[in-house]
């Protein structure tokens, strides 16, 4: 039973940030070539879930709310394969549900979903934007999670880590960082679903990187 309420804890967090974080790139305009008050918006609004999922789910599942940090934490033998792979199952279904919410309440038409697409139709550059976005995303969540004495604060340095990624990211690629994220759009908006392979291998590649770039770095345990 613990492990159901993991997932739905999964599956709940998932939603939110697709539903509202997207939903704030809808519902404000957010254009990757503006650098305007709805970037920042956008920026503030995935970094404001995470807060807020960190601090509701957080200590039922962990609030990963995205493939790539399973991935990592996976990595790091902090979750066994099973919960692994349920997590991401969760995640995935959680996100689709949440850009189905984001169609019933904004539209499923002329609606970008906030999908991610290519820089400059350059599958290298996006790919290369989102392994390093994904790196110091997934690096500062392995670092404040790491000690006890870091719990209070871990959300909030977790959310405004996802500030400062996509304060760079939207401009490029729209800002993944997490491939159930990407996924979820592109499920309703169908032309970002030929590029959204790339919002799924750049994140996770980048995870993979910077757990193993964590395991090398972090402090010998006393």
């Amino acid at each position: 039973m613990e492990s159901v309420k993991k997932y739905v804890a999964e599956f709940i967090g998932t939603c939110v940030l697709v539903f509202a974080a997207c939903g704030t790139a809808v519902a404000v305009g957010c254009n990757g070539a503006d650098g305007n008050a709805a970037y920042l918006m956008t920026a503030l609004a995935f970094g404001l879930v995470i807060v807020a999922m960190a601090y509701s789910i957080g200590n039922v599942s962990g609030c990963h709310i995205n493939p790539a940090v399973t991935l990592a934490v996976f990595i790091n033998k902090g979750i066994s394969a099973k919960d692994a792979a349920c997590y991401v199952v969760s995640q995935v279904l959680g996100g689709i549900f949440g850009a189905l919410l984001l169609g019933l309440v904004a539209g499923f038409d002329n609606n970008s979903f906030g999908a991610n697409g290519l820089y400059q139709d350059s599958i290298g550059i996006s790919l290369l934007v989102e392994i390093i976005l994904t790196f110091i995303f997934v690096l500062a969540i392995l670092g404040v999670t790491s000690k006890p004495e870091f719990s209070k604060v871990a959300g909030i340095v977790i959310g405004l880590s996802l500030v400062l990624v996509h304060i760079f990211g939207i401009h490029f690629t729209g800002t993944s960082v997490n491939p159930a994220r990407s996924l979820a759009s592109a499920v309703f908006n169908h032309d970002a679903l030929s590029s959204v392979w790339v919002f799924i291998v750049g994140p996770l590649v980048g995870a993979a990187i910077a757990a193993f770039c964590w395991m090398f770095i972090k402090p010998e345990e006393k």
